[in-house]
């Protein structure tokens, strides 16, 4: 499963991670034992019809299933919130009934014998399954868990398409069909839904049949003859253009609605090269029968990897035109996470929710692995950095091992320990290992553990096989205990023992962290590289070096799961820019230069920067200007005005259009009306910023002319340039722009937001605003939003107290910084 990922941009100083929007950590303490097997799921068929009125699910089962181990004269499914209608033991084609009891959550069976340890039986159930009314909630990364979810079923929204879909993880397919909801279990199914003759269905495995019923319905049979786990199993129902590749024969196919269907390939073009490219990765080949992708509406979680068919969120399609603004860490990220899983996660799944890290991580890791197969070391670096960086900025994310026995909640499991610091270490341990050794490892774990269960153990015992090194000590580090290593770097040079010494000391709480890893050291334009290992709280490394070296980098192959304060001289970071190797070499560089900005060293760095090979770092670059600096002003303007018109990049672009933008110069007017007609929102957008700065009125105008079509970036742009120059007239259209808008677009409207707000005289409008900013100050507080957000209210009534409304302004924010104030 894709977790999303929210960057607070705009008004909060800092990017903070709010993928899951889960409170620091509980301090549950009953551990989490794997599922008893009682019985084990062999095979489960379905007969499954719909009312739309109801929303109800009519469904009939024959679950087979062997007890394992141990005989048994029992049987117990999870069962949420159904009507069972009827309970039955098959002897051959007649049902014979049994007594059972069911308290709405399971259903307990008497088997009416005992049924020997191996021996298959299987059981008729007849049941309706009634979501809308069950009684349970979700998490912040799955905010539903009812498993079965109709899509606007009377059609009462225009526009909007009516759909089923379903999403198991957790344990929410027991919401639809009775079965042994745990992720130890594996069953193969088939599933025949009866659906009106204008939809088109999908779910696992291959479509066998399609059969004409009465009334205008239809009954497609779906196959899955491999093995999989209770919650990868899926249905979807809508009205989906499908469009069909191949790989190595099999069907790779992308079901959109209609009016996105011309951009299928662009979305979802890749898939094909992404399966020959992990399954030669890997050494095994992509096991299933066939992959489709399939995009709902109000989706519940980012993405989900059901077997042979991934069910992806709206934000999976757009017009020709939002795809101009898409990048990497985007959809194309998640498409390789949710392919990626079908090796890691349901090939081999999970033997419990506390060892979810054998699931997430990896589909984390491919991430990585896929940006640098297709775009070069670079973009698999950002990758590697931008996923580093959430989990570090996660609230809460270092008290928690990866693997965890204790939670309070199953759900508490998907946050940025199981994904993005296990696919930091994953990343880490590649480079350890070596390449070759490593996916050999890999090699051996899917193939001992195919269409079965794995945990990290099992991970270890398989890396230790290809590499003949015992690894207990880096997964009891990594995998077993929380936190992570918190250093600072000094370096000297010892010109008489023609020494340098580098000295690290680990600052964290607890023990000290083994950290196996790489120095290189330069000297006369050469690097020498050196393995060293640290294993104390201060750690004094010792190199030779008849003369002082020009950089002294540790960690050369930036993969360490670490924070780091690397104190060295701004001559060896400039240094590093144009000499070391890494991405992460040159971003630390620019980031150190941006410290002394007031330096002819600090300034040639930013510069040369702004031409950087990657458009992350010309990004990056671009952040770290000071163009209050009159010589770096100077410098950096016309490769400012050359980037903002014809990098290949539309953020850079973007980002240099809005960094012209705050210069406030007329000589860019030009330039910012030019941009305005570009076909990408985001390069408009920030086209718009700019001029507001110069020209208000011109700018309000060219907002007003946008409403008809602006989306993502141009659509905060407009909210902006309504807070700017806008008054009650676009009150109304302000509030919908930012009612619609993701978390991430909602803070980056807030300055226009409250600029607004502290100008308008409507009591209305002031509660409606400052009740929104209060809902997002309490939601999000645990990200470090409260300050920002309460200086923004305390902004709006120093903006109204001259006004009419100042006694009412001067109440509402009162009301609403104390609730934020309250907050947990």
């Amino acid at each position: 499963m894709r977790n999303r990922t929210v960057l607070f941009l705009g008004l909060v100083a800092t990017p903070a991670m709010a993928q899951q929007l889960s409170s620091p950590p509980s301090t549950a303490t009953l551990y989490r034992a794997t599922e008893r097997k009682v019985n084990a799921l062999v095979h489960t068929k379905l007969e499954v019809r719909f009312d739309y009125a109801k929303r109800y699910l009519y469904g009939r089962e024959w679950v087979t299933l062997k007890p394992h181990g141990y005989a048994t004269d029992s049987l117990r499914l999870d069962a949420k919130g159904m009507d069972i209608k009827a309970v039955a033991l098959m002897r051959g084609s007649t049902p014979q009934p049994l007594k059972y009891r069911y308290n709405g959550w399971q259903l307990a069976v008497q088997l009416g014998q005992v049924v020997p340890a191996g021996e298959a039986y299987t059981v008729y159930i007849e049941y309706t399954a009634k979501p809308d009314e069950l009684q349970v909630k979700g998490s912040a990364a799955i905010t539903g868990a009812k498993g079965l979810y109709f899509i606007n079923p009377d059609s009462a929204v225009a526009g909007k398409p009516v759909q089923i879909w379903t999403q198991g993880e957790t344990e929410a397919n027991s919401a639809w069909f009775p079965t042994i909801d745990k992720p130890n279990q594996k069953t193969t199914t088939e599933i025949s839904l009866t659906v009106p003759g204008k939809y088109v269905t999908l779910s696992n495995g291959q479509l066998v049949s399609q059969v004409p019923a009465e009334n205008g319905l239809r009954t497609d049979t779906w196959k899955m003859d491999q093995p999989h786990a209770p919650y990868l199993v899926m249905m979807a129902v809508g009205n989906f253009r499908i469009t069909k590749d191949t790989w190595r024969g099999k069907e790779v196919s992308y079901y959109l609605e209609p009016q996105y269907a011309a951009q299928a390939r662009q979305i979802f073009g890749k898939t094909p090269r992404m399966l020959e490219f992990f399954s030669q990765r890997l050494g095994v080949d992509f096991p299933w029968n066939k992959y489709a992708q399939v995009v709902g509406r109000e989706y519940v979680a980012g993405a989900m990897e059901n077997t042979t068919a991934s069910l992806f969120g709206e934000q999976a399609q757009g017009t020709a035109r939002e795809l101009l603004d898409w990048e990497y860490a985007g959809v194309e990220r998640e498409i390789a996470h949710e392919l990626f899983h079908h090796w890691f996660g349901d090939l081999v799944t999970c033997e419990s929710w506390s060892n979810l890290t054998v699931n997430e991580s990896f589909a984390n890791f491919s991430e990585v692995l896929w940006a640098e197969h297709e775009y070069g070391p670079d973009a698999g670096a950002a990758q590697a950095y931008r996923s580093l960086r959430t989990y570090l900025r996660g609230p809460g994310n270092s008290q928690k091992p990866l693997v965890r026995f204790q939670y309070a909640d199953k759900e508490d499991m998907f946050d940025g320990v199981s994904y993005q610091k296990g696919g930091s270490i994953l990343n880490m341990l590649r480079a350890h290992l070596g390449e070759d050794v490593f996916f050999a490892g890999l090699k051996t774990y899917l193939t001992r553990n195919a269409f079965g269960t794995g945990e990290a153990q099992q991970l270890r015992l398989a890396l230790e096989e290809a590499s003949g090194q015992d690894l207990n000590w880096f997964f009891n580090q990594w995998y077993y205990r929380p936190g992570h290593p918190i250093v600072t770097i000094d370096y000297q040079w010892d010109a008489a023992r023609q020494r340098q010494a580098v000295v690290v000391r680990q600052t964290q709480p607890g023990a000290p962290f083994v950290l196996p890893l790489q120095v290189d050291v330069y000297t006369n334009g050469r690097a020498r590289r050196y393995p060293a290992t640290l294993r104390h709280a201060v750690d004094t490394l010792y190199f030779p070096a008849p003369t002082r070296p020009e950089l002294v980098n540790v960690d050369a192959q930036k993969t360490l799961v670490w924070q780091k304060q690397d104190n060295k001289p701004l001559a060896d970071f400039a240094y590093q820019y144009r000499h070391a190797p890494t991405f992460l070499d040159r971003r630390e560089a620019l980031v150190a230069a941006q410290t002394q900005l007031s330096t002819p060293l600090a300034q040639k760095t930013l510069v040369m920067g702004l031409q950087d090979k990657s458009d992350v770092l010309r990004g990056v670059a671009i952040e770290q200007l000071n163009l209050k600096n009159d010589t770096l002003r100077k410098a950096a303007a016309p490769i400012l005005a050359r980037l903002a018109t014809s990098d290949p990049s539309v953020p850079v672009q973007a980002a240099a259009l809005l960094a012209l933008g705050n210069l406030k110069q007329k000589r860019y007017t030009k330039l910012f009306a030019k941009a305005l007609d570009s076909k990408s929102y985001r390069v408009q957008g920030a086209a718009l910023q700019g001029l507001a700065a110069l020209q208000p009125a011109q700018a309000l105008a060219r907002a007003t002319a946008f409403e008809a079509d602006n989306k993502g970036a141009l659509t905060v742009a407009l909210v902006l340039v309504y807070g700017q120059a806008g008054g009650l007239a676009q009150w109304p259209s302000v509030l919908a722009k930012f009612d619609a808008a993701d978390t991430n677009n909602r803070f980056n409207m807030m300055a226009g937001f409250g600029a607004m707000l502290g100008r308008l005289d409507d009591p209305t409008a002031l509660t409606q605003g400052i009740t929104r900013i209060k809902d997002m100050g309490v939601q999000f507080k645990p990200y470090g939003v409260d300050t920002p957000l309460l200086a923004l209210l305390q902004q709006i009534r120093q903006q109204q107290s001259t006004r009419p409304n100042a006694a009412v302004a001067a109440t509402l924010v009162a009301q609403a910084a104390a609730e934020i104030e309250a907050a947990k």
